[in-house]
């Protein structure tokens, strides 16, 4: 491989929470040669081929996202509280997760997953000598080398993280829902306190005797339908933070089932992206027509994210159409005292309701699950009840081919 490829430049970039002073509150970026990530593209490629990573695992997966893993949460913890039952939910989170994966269990997980020689020393190949700089605000460090962790930036990383997951994982998950992985994000499910502290701590076990590292103060606990007296949950003696709400994968979730939260999170990051492109979106001097379509591009799909999982009350449906009004208002130069309906201004800028794309959004998600394999979990928690004796009935179910609504 070209000397090139092996030098990369370490950005580092603020993750916008805590203090701006501790470096542990940054995430560094590796600026890489073009060239390299297209050799990265093609060895992805095939590896793909070759490799069958476990259903639990949801990053980074052909159809699957985010909203995929969301969803599933949402539901499972849904029809929990509708059979007025408790669930536990641990979140586990993985102390710098990508810069701690060591190379050789890196290669020992590519050989046990099937992967053939010659690919395991192509990505030796490109591990091998690899070397880089930081850059910041007041400068550029010397070249140093870099022989633990994966690459962040790298377009081959997040499969490669996957596949070491699914060997490092393979003692301890249970069948999803009750353990899903979004790259390290890890939610761990169970019907008892109990059950749930034991899995805790077997996957601690698992991850840190192979050099990764579970972070206690990070990790937190979640309890649906909880009753007095329930405890907590212990990691190695200390106790687990208990939440009764939790931002998972960019979406809020709350123990009681409400989603007022989440619809205030949602009307900010529309503010925060409208903030970005206002100098766009109030030029005088560009179409209203044009200010549409940055906002669409931009700022709407900030609002909608996650939103065909949540089932917003119509105040709550409301609350985001007002924040939207509002910015196209803005946008368009317009006040309240200008007395314009809003349909104009919905016309002008060729932007519909919000509330239609909601249900739109909801409808195609609908059609995502739909045309799932019988199988699939997915499927198998939106169509079914939820406790143990009726997950085995619903795999007697699948095995024959049929599926009951509820």
């Amino acid at each position: 491989m070209p000397e090139e490829w092996r030098r990369s430049v370490l950005v580092p970039i603020f993750k916008n929470k805590g203090d701006v002073q501790s470096c542990s509150n940054y995430r560094g970026i590796k600026l890489m040669s073009h060239t390299m990530k297209l050799w990265e593209r093609v060895v992805e490629a095939r590896l793909r081929k070759v490799v069958e990573i476990c259903e639990q695992q949801y990053g980074f997966m052909p159809r699957k996202s985010t909203t995929d893993a969301i969803f599933a949460l949402r539901i499972l913890m849904e029809k929990y509280r509708d059979g007025q039952r408790e669930l536990h939910c641990v979140f586990v989170d993985l102390e710098k997760a990508y810069d701690r994966v060591p190379r050789e269990e890196l290669w020992y997980c590519m050989r046990k997953s099937g992967v053939a020689e010659k690919y395991v020393r192509v990505v030796q190949d490109m591990y091998e000598r690899s070397r880089t700089v930081v850059r910041c605000a007041v400068g550029q460090t010397e070249e140093f080398k870099v022989e633990v962790g994966l690459h962040q930036g790298s377009a081959l990383s997040p499969f490669l993280f996957a596949i070491v997951m699914d060997q490092l994982s393979e003692e301890v998950r249970q069948e999803s829902p009750w353990t899903m992985m979004f790259a390290d994000d890890i939610v761990i499910c169970s019907e008892s306190r109990e059950q749930v502290e034991e899995n805790l701590e077997r996957w601690r076990f698992a991850l840190e005797r192979r050099g990764m590292k579970v972070s206690g103060s990070k990790t937190e606990y979640m309890c649906v339908n909880e009753r007095e007296g329930s405890g907590t949950v212990r990691l190695q003696g200390e106790e687990v933070k208990k939440v009764q709400e939790f931002k998972y994968l960019g979406s809020t979730v709350q123990s009681n089932g409400e989603c007022g939260k989440e619809v205030k999170k949602r009307v900010q990051a529309g503010w925060n992206g409208w903030r970005k492109v206002s100098g766009v979106l109030c030029d005088r001097k560009i179409s209203a027509r044009t200010k549409g379509k940055v906002y669409r591009t931009v700022v709407r799909p900030a609002m909608l994210y996650g939103l065909e999982t949540v089932s917003l009350r119509k105040r709550q449906e409301s609350e985001l159409e007002v924040a939207e009004l509002k910015m196209l208002r803005f946008s368009l130069g317009v006040t309240r005292l200008d007395r314009i309906r809003n349909e104009y201004i919905r016309g002008t800028a060729h932007v519909g309701r919000l509330g239609d794309r909601v249900r739109e959004a909801r409808l195609r998600w609908f059609g995502h699950v739909q045309r799932r394999e019988i199988n699939k979990i997915l499927r198998k928690l939106l169509f079914r009840r939820t406790y143990h004796r009726l997950w085995r009935k619903m795999d007697r179910e699948t095995r024959n081919f049929s599926i009951l609504y509820h």
